[in-house]
């Protein structure tokens, strides 16, 4: 685990509420030198702590239709290597974790329509190694606290 000083949490939590800081306003809220600040980020940047900067669309803007959570098993003797490279393929999946357990991965699948979805699954369930597929469909978002 890297070990990220008071300074660094503060900017890492700064970027996650608003990565488009300019780095005027990132020096007066952490109270670093512009220059300090630049040499932070850089330095997080190169230690992969911040992987990029991104934008997430408004629900008017994005709206998936259908959001599930699935959950996959593998067969005996298979691991990720052997399933994760097929599902990297499906752009409507748009995270995959691996788990300790009885589920191997989790799935974050965003689709247009529950028959988009269906067809998902059924292509995730053909996938060498993949023994069984779960699908939770999410009803409704509390809160998320990705991205600010």
């Amino acid at each position: 685990m890297i070990d990220l000083d008071e300074k660094d949490r503060l900017l890492v939590a700064a970027l996650r509420s608003d990565s488009r800081q300019s780095l005027v306003a990132l020096a007066k809220r952490s109270g670093l030198s512009r220059s300090a600040v630049h040499e932070r980020l850089r330095r997080l940047e190169s230690r992969n702590v911040i992987a990029g900067y991104t934008i997430r669309l408004g629900a008017e803007t994005h709206d998936p239709g259908v959001r599930a959570l699935v959950a996959v098993s593998f067969q005996q003797g298979k691991n990720c290597d052997h399933v994760v490279p097929h599902i990297s393929g499906i752009p409507q999946v748009v995270s995959c974790w691996s788990l300790a357990g009885a589920t191997d991965l989790m799935l974050l699948v965003e689709c247009g329509t529950n028959g988009d979805l269906d067809t998902i699954r059924r292509q995730i369930a053909t996938i060498p190694g993949v023994a069984t597929v779960q699908t939770h469909v999410a009803l409704r978002t509390h809160f998320d606290r990705r991205g600010g």
